[in-house]
């Protein structure tokens, strides 16, 4: 384990090791000093828990949950390269695909199908319901570059997956569904940049246990910015916080979802945040670049400190679940031909 401890200002040096744990690359140093009141220790090597689902060699874009049986799950995208239209070789296209954990990340199942359409299956993501319902949200990618999101859905723990159905068509997707503590369902979504438009973030609300979906509720629609892959927190005085691939920006909404603040500047950048507050009370947002890394907070989402490294694999994508033992499994995905997805141990700790 690489051993890393952060201040509000400054990320400090760590044990040593072969990865820069900051943009303007700060080298490890041997005795690693407890300045501040969080650590954040990364396992130093990776396993590689996905290598070939048989749909051409690229396995990319993982998100991770826990079932209501202790399994994890951990989905992903399956094709033979980055955009997987449909060939005679792979008549379906990109597909989504799964594996399952009985052992917390230790070892993993074959690969599975989850959804197989005749588009580009892409950038799934799983939740797992009180009721043990496992929702998976993901996006068709078309010919003409026509994108919409569909949710497959499993009642039988992943043993068996539903057809996909279509809920927001002309939106793309690439987090998971966040469960509010009301019981209200989020659904994020982003418009795809094109014809010299600039895309933006939605969500759609159903509370109806992913029943039916509102029509989209847009962030930062006239913010001037191109904005897409976003995830959602909730925080403790019931307000949410949205974190939002450009620099990196963020918003804020007071009506559960409903309406949302002014867009505002992170001052890092990133793309496809992750959010998971630990039950330490470290908030933690995986993302990639550099690399793959990570930013925390101590202030649910208000500031800011890192990057801490956690692979120099520029694919990324990152999802986040709490073992228990209190660690953190970060799956991610290698770039690149013949690519896998990766996972590492993370310890996070308040000091």
């Amino acid at each position: 384990m690489h051993r890393v401890f952060l201040s509000r200002r400054q990320l400090l040096r760590a044990t040593s090791a072969p990865i820069l744990f900051s943009a303007v690359g700060a080298h490890a140093s041997d005795r690693p000093q407890a300045i501040g009141n969080a650590s954040i220790e990364v396992s130093a090597g990776f396993q590689r828990i996905v290598t070939d689902a048989g749909a051409g060699g690229y396995q990319a874009f993982p998100d991770i949950c826990r079932t209501r049986t202790g399994d994890l799950i951990c989905v992903f995208y399956a094709g033979y390269t980055h955009i997987s239209h449909p060939t005679p070789s792979l008549p379906q296209g990109g597909r989504i695909c799964g594996i399952r954990s009985h052992d917390e990340g230790k070892t993993w199942s074959h690969p599975f199908v989850v959804a197989d359409t005749p588009d580009d299956d892409r950038d799934p993501s799983i939740v797992c319901l009180p009721d043990g319902r496992l929702l998976v949200n993901f996006f068709r990618y078309g010919l003409n570059g026509e994108c919409d999101t569909c949710i497959a859905q499993s009642r039988d723990n992943g043993n068996t997956w539903f057809e996909p159905a279509i809920v927001m068509p002309s939106f793309a997707t690439s987090t998971p569904i966040r469960r509010l503590k009301s019981g209200r369902l989020l659904l994020i979504v982003y418009t795809v940049d094109g014809n010299g438009k600039r895309s933006f973030p939605a969500v759609c609300i159903s509370d109806n246990g992913g029943r039916t979906w509102s029509t989209p509720h847009p962030i930062g629609e006239r913010a001037g910015k191109t904005l897409d892959e976003t995830d959602i927190l909730e925080r403790s005085d019931g307000t949410l916080l949205a974190v939002m691939r450009e620099v990196m920006c963020g918003a804020v909404s007071k009506d559960r979802g409903e309406t949302w603040g002014e867009v505002y500047n992170l001052g890092f950048p990133g793309h496809c945040p992750y959010l998971l507050m630990t039950r330490s009370g470290v908030l933690i947002m995986a993302h990639r670049l550099p690399g793959t890394s990570l930013h925390y907070s101590l202030d649910e989402g208000h500031t800011w400190m890192g990057p801490v490294a956690i692979d120099t694999t520029i694919g990324a994508y990152p999802s986040l679940v709490e073992l228990k033992d209190g660690t953190v499994l970060c799956v991610y995905y290698e770039e690149g031909h013949n690519s896998a997805i990766r996972a590492k141990r993370i310890t996070v700790s308040r000091t």
